[in-house]
């Protein structure tokens, strides 16, 4: 089975916007993570982008860019099969709206961090800290 997916990583004034995932979900529980959601059947991964930010947090994105895809294999455990993620990542710079927390169920709580917060948290992927720094860096690059 694949999973095709976006994640965006919401930046703004140094800060990384990060919800922390309910301890109900099947898939990585209790961790950091970004927003973002399975890709519909037909469903372009950017439109994918808008429609998983208004549902979870109310806002639409204005300024974004694609900064990777990740392909990776997940191995069989006792709770689900093996499976294969394919994730879209973006960085988000500009967007309408105030993020709030409209899925709860989703993340238990959401919350601003600087890059060194952000890092010592117990995130869903070792990938992120290298995303959240190439994000940032192209904040400031667009602020010059």
């Amino acid at each position: 089975m694949v999973h095709h997916l976006v994640a965006a990583i919401l930046v703004r004034d140094d800060k990384i916007l990060l919800g922390e995932r309910s301890p109900n979900r099947d898939f990585y529980p209790n961790v950091w993570d970004m927003f973002g959601g399975h890709i519909e059947s037909g469903e372009q991964p950017e439109r994918t982008l808008i429609r998983e930010l208004q549902e979870e947090l109310d806002i639409t994105p204005a300024r974004w860019r694609k900064l990777e895809i990740l392909r990776e294999s997940v191995p069989e455990n006792n709770e689900m099969a093996a499976h294969d993620l394919i994730v879209h990542f973006y960085c988000v710079t500009e967007w309408m709206g105030t993020p709030v927390n409209r899925q709860p169920e989703e993340h238990a709580v959401i919350q601003w961090f600087s890059y060194n917060e952000a890092v010592q948290l117990k995130l869903a992927h070792h990938s992120y800290p290298g995303l959240f720094a190439e994000c940032l860096q192209l904040l400031k690059d667009g602020e010059k």
